[in-house]
């Protein structure tokens, strides 16, 4: 339907009937859509946005992190903190024990008794801030030094499973809805986007053209299941297309509401809202179809460090209580 049908002048619907126009009854008549409104759809499909810069709380938390790694760092040569003594032994034995309690996330999910402890989302945060917490006080605890080869084993198994705890955040995120949500279906990725397409095509004068562009571009990108090669690809030049594409159709849309106003009468503020109406719906419609275009990729690498992330917290374990044990024992 072309934007002059949709906006039809009210009055009596007709339909041929018998080669003659007879209007249609109120039960007859097709109930108009009721558009998405600027800030109805930026509600509504915020989700799919990302603003990784107003985190506050992970910015404080980051900052705090590395002021105390910081102040460790420029005081190892002073013999302030020893590992076998004092405020260092038991930064050490404290870290230990909050890297052990990082078992209970998996657990929590496994064994029956332990879902007593709070909700999944709850034990995942705690587990994610315990996860850089504990490591964080054995880097202060070791005093920035290595006196051993079972504390380097340690030390190097910890600062893996950090960093695989941090690949497996940034994985995770990508397959759920935010850090904490449901596990993100494509279905319904695509009944949004599909549900934006239509609210473009509800905004525009003439939307054929850039409704077919739309479309070549989710066949080409959301296709058929391909190999990983491929969609790493279509995820690597993703942004780029979607850019160059944004950036054309916002400009045909420009171009076609000022035509449109001047034939309509429309005032100069009328027409920048119905322009900044269409650049909100194609940035969330490009936000969704990213969304499902990095699913499969990310899903398929969120497997593989599933596999993985364990054994090696299990590794790290087992270094920790050699480590112990040594030093305990020598």
């Amino acid at each position: 339907m072309s934007y002059q049908e949709s906006v039809r002048p009210s009055g009596a619907t007709t339909t041929p009937v018998s080669n003659s126009l007879v209007p249609l009854r109120d039960a007859q008549r097709p109930k108009p859509r009721r558009r998405i409104r600027l800030g109805e759809a930026r509600a509504r499909f915020a989700h799919y946005l990302s603003h990784p810069f107003f985190n506050l709380p992970l910015i404080l938390f980051c900052a705090a992190i590395l002021g105390v790694l910081y102040a460790s760092w420029s005081q190892r040569n002073e013999g302030h903190l020893t590992p076998e003594t004092g405020v260092g032994y038991w930064l050490g034995i404290t870290g230990a024990t909050i890297i052990l309690i990082l078992i209970l996330y998996p657990l929590r999910k496994r064994v029956r008794f332990l879902r007593a402890l709070g909700r999944v989302p709850t034990i995942f945060r705690l587990h994610m801030i315990f996860g850089i917490v504990g490591p964080t006080l054995i880097v202060v605890h070791s005093n920035w030094h290595l006196y051993s080869l079972n504390a380097t084993v340690a030390m190097t198994a910890m600062l893996t499973v950090v960093a695989s705890g941090i690949v497996g955040r940034y994985l995770y995120s990508k397959v759920h809805m935010g850090l904490y949500g449901r596990k993100a279906e494509v279905r319904q990725i695509l009944a949004d986007a599909s549900v934006l397409k239509r609210a473009l095509g509800e905004d525009l004068p003439q939307t054929e053209q850039l409704l077919e562009q739309l479309q070549a571009f989710e066949a080409d990108v959301l296709g058929p299941r391909r190999s990983f090669l491929v969609q790493s690809w279509v995820l690597l030049t993703l942004g780029i297309r979607q850019r160059f594409l944004r950036n054309r159709l916002l400009r045909m849309a420009r171009v076609a509401i000022n035509k449109e106003g001047v034939r309509r009468g429309w005032s100069a503020g009328a027409r920048k809202k119905r322009v900044a109406l269409v650049r909100e719906h194609l940035g969330l419609y490009f936000a969704t179809t990213k969304k499902a275009a990095r699913f499969g990729v990310y899903e398929r690498l969120f497997a593989v460090w599933h596999m993985l992330h364990m054994p090696l917290f299990f590794l790290l374990a087992a270094a920790a209580v050699v480590h112990v044990i040594a030093v305990h024992l020598y």
